[in-house]
């Protein structure tokens, strides 16, 4: 065994662990870096960046044959799927290198490619070698769950992590699951000429505004997705070509490949976190508010800390524990700023609270103000006016708010800036937005929250006599 001492280990290459890797060796620290599958994690190699990659595909395809709105003929949108998937993998290639072994022993660290699980409080074994660390963080992230459906485990089926590799274009793919990647990857493939049916045991895209979701809901209906609610899967079999998925309630529904995206597990098995004396939980690893285990020398972030599961929030408690493991300064990790997005089309985003939340919350002094796409000069000029922002705002500053329409996920942005900030919606209206910008959507939403105060008040209306009246 070879034996080594470092100031600070980290277990697991994904967005988190990398992000404080290159911050800590660069800060001077002494850093052990331990990853056993690909570096870059699942964002890179199987998520955010192959995903939005093949959306990307989907949404040329959909362009070409809608064309005919903007004065140029419609075509016919023809998607070769092997190619498609060649453009996801040059994609995920470029972005490599940011996420390499290489570029990271060039800040210093030690790259070490294999898994690692504790063997005492401040000892991991990895390979051949234990590690010996002052602090420790956890970034290992999450794999897709599997079900225990009955006949799952005997038909062929994808997730996120083999959808990418499939070079055979479905001619009906049945997704299970209504979440964000199933609604996304259900989007792409119906627009790459794929039939598409989603089994959705519940609600789809449950954990969004309803009054949001049901508009891309809506819109994915209209372009030709079945999207079947209430439908848990009670029995899978079959083989390529013919799967079948029949449902509780008696439903039956049949398609030619299957995808599962009923959520995700987050990575703490192979870790033997006893004996380190680290609690686990349902969701992950237990954490305090400063993301600190219940051993005081290990740290954990990203999706295993059991909130939020996005490549963000692996970033945001990486600049947490980099303040507390670097400098020694308290510090705590908030949720109510943080935004997510779904992106279909249109795009689905969210940060703060949702309106029923602001209601449960706060009461009669929420109020909701809303403005839609349809009066927004630049969305009408791109045909892009399906959607809406609502701002829930409580003694002027907003809590909340949701966005569906184009660029939803870059809209809710600046909301994500006013929350952290807890900024005053005065500060929002304030703000001078270039015309004609998407981005007027925000700026306007704030004047619908103003307009009843200004043009609606008899107060301000006899001030405004007066002063025409006696003011030369």
């Amino acid at each position: 065994m070879n034996r080594i001492k470092t100031d600070l280990l980290i277990i697991g290459a994904g967005s988190g662990g990398l992000s404080v890797a290159a911050g800590a060796a660069q800060m001077g620290a002494d850093v052990v870096l331990l990853e056993g599958h690909k570096m870059g994690g699942d964002c890179l190699n199987y998520g955010c960046v192959p995903s939005k990659a093949l959306i990307a595909t989907g949404k040329v395809a959909y362009g070409q044959r809608h064309s005919e709105q903007f004065g140029v003929a419609n075509g016919t949108g023809d998607v070769d799927y092997a190619a498609a998937k060649d453009h996801v993998a040059d994609v995920i290639a470029q972005i490599a290198p940011v996420d390499s072994q290489e570029r990271f022993e060039g800040f210093g660290v030690n790259v070490i490619r294999e898994f690692g699980r504790f063997i005492s409080k401040d000892e991991v074994q990895a390979g051949d070698t234990i590690i010996k660390a002052r602090r420790i963080v956890i970034a290992t992230g999450s794999s897709p769950l599997v079900p225990p459906i009955p006949g799952l485990d005997k038909t062929p089926h994808e997730t996120n992590e083999t959808l990418f590799e499939l070079r055979e274009k479905p001619d009906h793919l049945l997704i299970i699951g209504g979440g964000p990647i199933g609604m996304e990857m259900a989007q792409a493939h119906i627009r790459m000429g794929c039939q598409v049916t989603v089994i959705e045991g519940s609600k789809a895209l449950a954990k969004d505004d309803p009054e949001t979701a049901a508009i891309v809901l809506q819109s994915l209906k209209d372009e030709g997705v079945e999207i079947a609610e209430g439908a848990e899967a009670a029995e899978i079999n079959g083989d390529v070509g013919a799967i079948k998925v029949k449902t509780k309630d008696g439903r039956l529904f049949k398609g030619s490949h299957l995808l599962v995206a009923v959520g995700r597990k987050t990575n703490t098995d192979k870790l033997d976190l006893e004996k380190a004396g680290i609690e686990p939980t349902k969701n992950g690893i237990k954490v305090d508010a400063s993301l600190r285990t219940t051993n005081r020398k290990v740290y954990a972030i990203g999706d295993v800390a059991g909130g939020m599961q996005f490549t963000h929030v692996a970033g945001y408690h990486a600049g947490v524990v980099i303040r507390s493991l670097m400098f020694a300064i308290p510090s705590k990790a908030k949720a109510a700023h943080i935004p997510w997005a779904t992106y279909t089309d249109p795009e689905l985003s969210q940060v703060g609270l949702t309106e029923a939340q602001a209601k449960d919350e706060h009461g009669d002094r929420v109020e909701v103000v809303r403005f839609h796409y349809n009066h927004n000069d630049r969305a009408i000029a791109e045909r892009k006016t399906k959607g809406l922002i609502k701002v829930m705002v409580v003694k002027g500053r907003p809590v909340g708010v949701s966005i569906v329409g184009y660029q939803a996920g870059e809209l809710i942005n600046l909301w994500a800036l006013a929350l952290a900030n807890n900024m005053k919606m005065s500060q929002i209206a304030g703000m001078v937005a270039p015309y004609p910008t998407i981005g007027e959507v925000n700026k306007r939403a704030a004047g619908a929250y103003f307009s009843p105060r200004l043009f609606e008040s008899d107060l301000v209306k006899t001030v405004v006599r007066l002063v025409q009246r006696f003011i030369p």
